[in-house]
């Protein structure tokens, strides 16, 4: 049997998120030293040192789940190092900003343009939709083409924005397309509508023209070939080309996030063992809920790090 490893998007982060890796490990001190280097300004001092309400500015909160997440692989990696084995995952697969961990896990794209690239990223979204304009709920109960159809219904644009789970669909667009189709998702059966305190619509429509602008930044970076296949958002196949992955990123930007789909199609393929590496737990949680009986492994502070690599000899034995 196999592993996959998996990296948290945006929602994950927490202030002091990844210190105890950075005081323990040689390698992870040193991806945090390259952010900082690699953005002009002290990610780490924010991550570290800043308020809840700095590292949720969009533009930071990003490279900063990147950078931890990547630290804490790069210490499994040490660890494993020192027994004389390596890290060999089946796939990567992350959740909507994780999927950029995962090129740059893969070798996909380097740390340093991962973090520069998310950065902007980040800026684009922000600056996309003016605030207010857009808005996104979580919707328990319904499934994904049902909330399709009541997006439709709602008008405007509105539309499924991450597929989670079964009976967990986020939406994404107009806000007040999405109120209406919040309205219409109770009269139809969700157990409940949540709306999202987020800064920006994800995965909708209204983030085509950032879709355009990221574009234009992915001609100026030196792609490679994933050493690992990734997992894609878009549609649950398996990037195995530098050329796909710029489609696939492209995509994902205004195009919901299939998570659970992914997350099965992994399983279909015989991983037996998910680890997250990055701040949180949720992937973990979702995954349980999608595949029945599969182990998973969040890795969020140190003394995961053994645990991660005994379920990773125990999945490979």
């Amino acid at each position: 049997m196999s592993y996959a490893i998996v990296f948290p998007g945006q929602g994950a982060q927490e202030t002091g998120m990844g210190k105890d890796f950075y005081d323990s490990s040689g390698a992870a001190k040193d991806v945090f030293r390259e952010a900082d280097e690699a953005l002009g300004f002290s990610l780490s001092g924010v991550i570290f040192g800043g308020t809840e309400e700095d590292l949720a500015k969009t533009a930071v909160t990003q490279p900063a789940i990147l950078t931890v997440s990547v630290a804490i692989m790069r210490t499994v990696c040490e660890e494993l190092g020192g027994r004389g084995k390596k890290l060999e995952p089946a796939f990567y697969a992350g959740h909507s900003l994780g999927e950029y961990t995962a090129l740059t896990a893969s070798g996909a794209l380097s740390f340093a343009d991962a973090v520069r690239l998310v950065h902007k990223r980040g800026r684009l979204m922000q600056s996309a939709v003016p605030l207010g304009r857009g808005a996104m709920s979580a919707v328990l109960g319904l499934d994904v083409d049902a909330l399709s159809d009541i997006c439709r219904e709602a008008g405007g644009v509105c539309g499924p924005a991450n597929a989670n789970a079964p009976g967990q669909v986020v939406i994404s667009g107009e806000t007040e397309a999405v109120e209406r189709a919040g309205v219409l998702a109770k009269e139809r059966g969700a157990l409940k509508v949540v709306p999202l305190k987020v800064s920006a619509p994800f995965h909708c429509e209204l983030m085509r023209p950032v879709a355009d602008e990221l574009d234009a930044e992915f001609r100026k970076l030196v792609w490679n070939d994933p050493s690992v296949p990734i997992t894609a958002n878009v549609d649950s196949s398996f990037l195995v080309s530098s050329d796909a992955i710029q489609k696939a990123l492209y995509r994902q930007t205004y195009s919901p996030v299939l998570w659970a789909d992914g997350v099965r199609a992994m399983e279909s393929a015989g991983v037996s063992l998910f680890l997250e590496f990055g701040p949180g737990s949720v992937l973990s949680g979702l995954i349980k809920r999608t595949c029945k009986g599969k182990k998973t492994q969040a890795v969020n502070k140190l003394g995961d790090v053994i645990k991660a690599i005994e379920a990773i000899e125990e999945a490979v034995a």
